[in-house]
């Protein structure tokens, strides 16, 4: 048993299929076997998804082609135009919808609208099971600039790897496309769905999903009335697979907690031959304060923050040295070979089961082409946290509040300081156990004929802990992509045979679901 801590598109030709081969996972966490009542996924509904490869594609590539950056006010109305669209979609393949408005917010000054969630719902039959689908549909911020080798939001299909490169592909647009072909599949061949389905779609998971906790609430609280009655188990596709060869199944994920330390001074950015060694300089001080963060080995130097989580026993390691995973496979994934570790084991639990602190960036200070010689008058630092049970948000800011506080007042100088949560979420881990489970697993053995590694990833998706609570059902993560797919960083992508592959993957799941005896 595990302790609660273990915690333009370019298709001019169709590119080859090309799945490569896998290999079985050594068999860490096997649940036990439930009754299956013979189900299998239709052969016609899965070789539709093989034959309409090259319109799921085209598909992909106008979701790809809407930036919807949650995190950039500029881009706020593409956000809602990408809702509208995903909504049409669903429509199309009948699915009954409801476009739900969450109010407003402020983000970097700015008064703006919160996009719409989308929820959705097909089928009512009571003698069949419920499942709940969620996803998001706004994006990482992108550039060219930021060093991608294509236009970020023009979906480009390379023809020798198959792979699908374009903002938001992986993450999290290519999977909420998956059900959507799922859905064309059962319609365009008349087939019944083995479950029934309800949806909940954001725009704001990018930037804390406000106002999504709320709703759901909300929805379950109006009992028979709320779009969330009846459900028996929730179905995620929003993370990957620890590598590039063994398909997993996820069951949990760290929490976060966001912060942005601005430190300010003078009225005005200063000129440096007049005004440098002769005032206290923002940058100098913020930079001194970021650097007393977190150690080069990963170490979170404030103070109670590591503490809060016990160590692993050796039974506990045994389940991370089982896993399908090497230190090439991080290396490869990150580009260079910068493991903190050559440890396996110990990479993995930094990943999985450990809190890590992180620094994003700096706004307000000059980053241009040329050598301008400025002092800012304002710089603001962005750094997060991920946390790990028993930690939470309400527990670590403290922690993170008095320590800054104090640092800065060791530092002797006349700016400014001023600290802010910008948002954060509780980590969560599931029952594994769970029938929702062991149908994923049958799922992944049937599509990719091979067992599923059993992972807890290190990214963070607050509203698990929310659908889990709320409604007090089995939440699952049920990844497409790839380890290597680069979500939130350049040159994202989605392997062509992971998003063809991976709507079987996702069909098969609902019959595996509708097939299990509870």
């Amino acid at each position: 048993m595990l302790r609660s801590q273990i915690l333009s598109i370019s298709v001019s030709h169709r590119p080859t299929v090309r799945i490569r081969p896998f290999l079985r996972p050594a068999a860490a966490l096997v649940p036990r076997r439930r009754q299956h009542i013979a189900m299998p996924a239709p052969t016609q509904f899965l070789s539709f998804i093989d034959e309409h490869t090259g319109s799921f594609i085209r598909r992909l590539a106008d979701a790809v082609a809407i930036p919807s950056i949650s995190g950039d006010g500029s881009h706020r109305q593409d956000v809602f135009r990408m809702a509208a669209w995903l909504q049409a979609q669903l429509e199309a393949v009948d699915v009954q919808t409801k476009s739900v408005d969450l109010g407003r917010h402020v983000m970097d000054g700015q008064d703006l609208p919160l996009p719409p969630a989308i929820l959705g719902k097909i089928g009512n039959d009571p003698k069949k099971k419920t499942i709940l689908v969620y996803g998001h549909y706004d994006v990482q911020p992108a550039e060219l600039s930021d060093g991608w080798n294509t236009e970020p939001f023009t979906l480009v299909v390379d023809p020798t790897t198959g792979q699908l490169i374009g903002r938001g592909s992986t993450d999290d647009k290519g999977p909420i496309l998956g059900w959507l072909n799922v859905l064309e599949a059962h319609k365009t061949l008349g087939l019944e769905l083995p479950v029934n389905m309800r949806f909940c779609f954001e725009g704001m998971e990018e930037s804390g999903s406000e106002g999504l906790d709320e709703l759901i609430e909300s929805e379950v609280a109006k009992g028979k009335n709320g779009w969330f009655d009846g459900v028996d188990a929730v179905c995620i596709s929003d993370n990957y697979w620890l590598n590039t060869r063994t398909p997993c199944i996820t069951y949990g994920l760290r929490g976060l907690a966001y912060f942005k330390l601005t430190v300010s001074g003078p009225a005005r950015d200063l000129h440096s031959g007049v005004f440098g060694r002769t005032v206290h300089e923002p940058m100098t001080d913020l930079v001194l304060l970021m650097s007393k963060l977190v150690a080069t080995d990963g170490t979170i130097l404030i103070p109670g923050v590591d503490d809060m989580v016990s160590a692993a026993d050796a039974e506990e390691k045994k389940i991370y040295d089982a896993l399908d995973y090497s230190i090439k496979d991080v290396e490869e994934a990150a580009g260079a070979s910068i493991a903190l570790s050559s440890d396996k084991t110990t990479v993995l639990m930094g990943r999985m089961r450990s809190p890590s602190l992180s620094l994003h960036g700096i706004e307000g200070a000059f980053y241009g082409a040329g050598a301008k010689t400025v002092i800012p008058a304002s710089v603001s630092g962005k750094f997060s946290i991920r946390l790990v049970p028993p930690q939470t948000p309400e527990k670590v800011e403290p922690l993170v509040v008095s320590y800054i506080e104090s640092e800065f007042a060791k530092l002797n100088t006349k700016n400014k300081l001023n600290l802010e949560n910008l948002h954060g979420g509780k980590p969560w881990v599931a029952d594994f156990k769970h029938w929702n489970y062991e149908a994923a697993k049958k799922a992944t053995e049937v599509v990719y004929k091979v067992s599923p590694d059993y992972t807890r990833e290190g990214g963070s998706i607050p509203v698990t802990l929310t659908f889990a609570d709320s409604l007090g059902v089995n939440v699952l993560l049920l990844p497409m992509g790839r380890g290597d797919d680069g979500a939130h960083s350049t040159n994202e992508k989605l392997d062509k045979s992971n998003f063809i592959e991976g709507t079987k993957l996702l069909g098969t799941y609902l019959y595996e679901v509708g097939a299990i005896a509870v």
